[in-house]
């Protein structure tokens, strides 16, 4: 996936995370949509054009797989970027790429670029 043109959202809840991230997709030349919570996130996606995003697991306390199942229903391309790993990953997402934190623009893209089979 290239990000030249492209709308990301970014779901984290840490600020800095997610105006790092932000720079890397912006120059990447990317559109970025960012939530800090949940409710946030749900909005975006049901409001707005996004054609890829990437998903904190824990933001806040809740889990953010109600968004990885929105987004899955719209065929829309995601990955994870958490700090735990994808061990605790339900089944359906098991093959949903994950980068740990911290992580470059290297990781972003290569996840984006992963074989999902």
């Amino acid at each position: 996936m290239t990000f030249e043109g492209a709308t990301i959202l970014i779901l984290e809840d840490e600020p800095i995370i997610g105006l790092a991230l932000e720079d890397m997709l912006v120059r990447s030349g990317a559109s970025v949509l960012h939530a800090s919570r949940i409710e946030e996130a749900r909005d975006l996606v049901e409001l707005k054009h996004i054609d890829a995003a990437i998903l904190d697991v824990n933001v806040h306390g809740a889990m953010s797989y109600p968004i990885a199942d929105m987004l899955a229903e719209r065929a829309i391309p995601f990955i994870f970027a958490t700090g735990y790993g994808d061990r605790s990953h339900p089944p359906q997402f098991g093959k949903v790429p994950t980068v740990a934190k911290p992580y470059s623009a290297h990781d972003i893209e290569s996840a984006f670029r992963a074989d999902r089979d």
